[in-house]
């Protein structure tokens, strides 16, 4: 897997405006109603890592969740992770 330049990746963010670029990974904070909400959600997101072979940094205090990803082996932000940010987003976000 290829790491991607910043000007690439800043033009694939355009796409997932929940996500930042620094540090070398794409990084995201998303809140939740309750503990259980966010716990469920972080069900679903492991699930989904397994499924890639690709597995994200994250965190969770009560209601907030925390994520950062990054291609290790590659040195930096491949298409591989902005492949599970969307898969993330895609389980996050509200139905409308």
């Amino acid at each position: 897997m290829k790491q991607l330049d910043k000007d690439t990746i800043e033009a694939k963010l355009l796409q997932l405006p929940d996500w930042d670029y620094f540090d070398n990974a794409l990084h995201a904070e998303f809140e939740f109603e309750n503990f259980k909400d966010c716990f469920s959600a972080m069900s679903r997101i492991a699930f989904e890592c397994e499924s890639l072979g690709h597995h994200p940094d994250w965190s969770n205090v009560y209601n907030v969740l925390k994520i950062s990803i990054t291609t290790h082996d590659a040195g930096g932000v491949t298409d591989k992770d902005f492949e599970l940010a969307k898969a993330i987003d895609f389980i996050v976000e509200p139905e409308d």
